[in-house]
């Protein structure tokens, strides 16, 4: 079965309950393919409780991820979840090394928007209940059942009470204003709350219910919608839905993320990583070391496997 056709069998799926289990969600792109298969490999050995792992990737980047793909692993086009208005070219202004994504709908895209947009996409062709988002450079490092999200029904929630960073340049409070936009909400919120994790988990539900509000208060495509301005953060989107639009609904609140993420700084050396992951609290089960850090895959292959 082609991952095309997949698609189309899987966008049948039906209503959403805790029994339909589990996925597991990475968006990447081939900068990231040697950070993703070693991602893949720690799944492998430590995760249980899940159906599939879906790798999310540009069209251009299939053939090279599909070497990923298994038994319950399978790679998914971009062009299987994206409105078709949306279109992939070389960029001119990266001398054609990168790729823009260019509509008549919205501003220019470039790849950072568009995994965020295929992540929300994605919840209306599977049939999981509960959707892990797994970043490319996260590596699990202890066993991990994700039946352990679901609690009486209601989803595992990440949220750091007015934890949103303000002062490090990475356009936080524009993601939370520009979230705000998005759902109908006030742009300024009372309380700047961080939702943002490289392991990150959703109710599939909760996400089509977001869609639909979403094109309810804007009256046109939900893409359109989120993208209209090019500063958002799919997670503080779902993080102001589920607090500001359901009061919670369906979710149960945790403070602490999943993953031990090193978002910034120099690159590790071996010393380093082992401080990282001694740091890792109990009920942290991964490590996320970002690939802009330039941390050594070689060196952190040999030492989590």
């Amino acid at each position: 079965m082609t991952a095309r056709a997949g698609m189309q069998e899987l966008s049948t799926a039906g209503s959403v309950t805790p029994l339909n289990g589990a996925a597991l969600v990475t968006a990447s792109y081939s900068t990231d393919f040697e950070r993703c298969r070693l991602l893949c490999e720690s799944v492998d050995r430590f995760v249980t409780g899940f159906q599939t792992h879906y790798l999310l990737v540009a069209g251009f980047d299939t053939a090279q991820f599909r070497k990923l793909e298994s038994r319950n692993r399978v790679v998914i086009d971009e062009r299987d979840l994206l409105p078709s208005w949306l279109h992939s070219l070389r960029d001119p202004t990266s001398l054609f090394r990168r790729h823009i994504w260019l509509s008549t709908r919205t501003p220019p895209l470039r790849g950072w928007h568009v995994q965020q947009l295929r992540r929300i996409a994605l919840a209306s062709k599977v049939p999981e209940a509960a959707l892990l988002y797994c970043d490319s450079d996260v590596f699990f490092l202890k066993p991990f059942d994700l039946s352990c999200l679901w609690r009486d029904g209601a989803l595992r929630f990440y949220r750091q009470d007015g934890g949103l960073p303000i002062e490090d340049g990475a356009g936080h409070v524009d993601w939370h204003a520009n979230a705000g936009f998005t759902l109908g909400l006030p742009e300024k919120a009372t309380e700047l709350h961080d939702y943002i994790s490289n392991l990150v988990h959703w109710r599939r539900d909760t996400v089509l219910a977001m869609v639909q509000h979403i094109e309810n208060v804007h009256g046109r495509h939900w893409v359109e919608a989120v993208a209209a301005r090019r500063h958002f953060s799919e997670c503080i989107l779902y993080g102001r839905y589920v607090d500001e639009v359901l009061s919670g609904d369906g979710h149960f609140h945790a403070d602490v993320p999943l993953a031990l993420t090193y978002w910034w700084g120099p690159s590790l050396d071996e010393e380093g990583l082992r401080r990282l992951i001694g740091s890792m609290r109990p009920e942290q089960v991964a490590v996320g070391v970002q690939s802009f850090t330039g941390t050594d895959l070689d060196m952190l292959r040999r030492l989590i496997t």
